[in-house]
Formats: structure tokens, C-alpha cells, sequence
């Protein structure tokens, strides 16, 4: 249970590059899915850090 906490940050990273590339590749890119995969990026590398200094 706490290899999944600790890598929870990096999935939430990788669900924001899944966010951002698949509307790059189908050529359909908006403000809005631009700035949810921002979010959801930011919010990953944040929690990444917490939960790490949280666990430790």
C-alpha cells in the first residue's frame, strides 16, 4: 500500500501527459484541455512532494 502512495504523485503526472497528448495528436487542442492538464500536472508534481515528505 505505500509503493501506491508513494508513486500516486507520479500517476497523477503521467493521467495530465495523457491529458495533454491525446488532443496533440488528434489535432483537436483547446484552452481548456491546455490548462486541465496543466492543473492536473501541477497538482501531481505537488502531491508527489508531500505525500514523499509525509511517508518519510
Amino acid at each position: 500500500m505505500n509503493e501506491l502512495l508513494k508513486n500516486l504523485g507520479v500517476i497523477v503526472l503521467l493521467i495530465g501527459v495523457v491529458i495533454l497528448a491525446v488532443p496533440a495528436i488528434s489535432g483537436s487542442v483547446s484552452n481548456t484541455v491546455l490548462l486541465t492538464g496543466l492543473i492536473v500536472i501541477i497538482l501531481g508534481y505537488i502531491g508527489h512532494i508531500v505525500i514523499n515528505k509525509k511517508l518519510q
